[in-house]
């Protein structure tokens, strides 16, 4: 048996960083080949921990900011001019192509497709859109549709 530091996540082996034993051939003929995996050496091991631990200050880096373009994007209120007729009925519907090209005029880059709007909007008035910035963090815009 040897130990070997997953370089990628291999199917029904692990993730990638883990450290597994698999037969001396296994490792030979398959993972050193395909370079999926490399001997788990003290240095090797050393390294994946490092870089481990790089990754993981980068992905609470990455939260902390979608946590911070969240609360700004709670703040704001993004409003978007439409024709109207009689009883605030609007001409068309308002997409999130539409919501998106108004928030860039107010300097926020929201990508159309993080906004989860189950429907287009078909009325005048004040809605609140999730918007999925991370994994873990989805923010609230408001939108609030006028006559214009």
């Amino acid at each position: 048996m040897m130990k070997v530091i997953l370089i990628e996540d291999v199917k029904k082996l692990g993730k990638k960083g883990d450290i597994v034993d698999v037969s001396d051939g296994y490792a030979r003929n398959f993972l050193f080949v395909k370079k999926l995996g490399a001997e788990a050496t003290n240095k090797t091991i050393n390294d994946s921990k490092l870089q481990k631990a790089s990754e993981e200050r980068r992905e609470q880096e990455i939260y902390q900011e979608a946590l911070e373009v969240a609360e700004k994007i709670k703040t704001t209120t993004v409003t978007v001019p439409i024709k109207a007729g009689e009883g605030g009925r609007i001409f068309g519907s308002i997409s999130t192509k539409e919501i998106s090209k108004e928030a860039k005029a107010l300097n926020l880059d929201i990508d159309k497709k993080k906004m989860q709007l189950k429907e287009p909007i078909k009325a005048l008035g004040t809605y609140t859109i999730p918007i999925k910035i991370h994994p873990k963090v989805t923010g609230e815009l408001t939108v609030k549709v006028i006559e214009g």
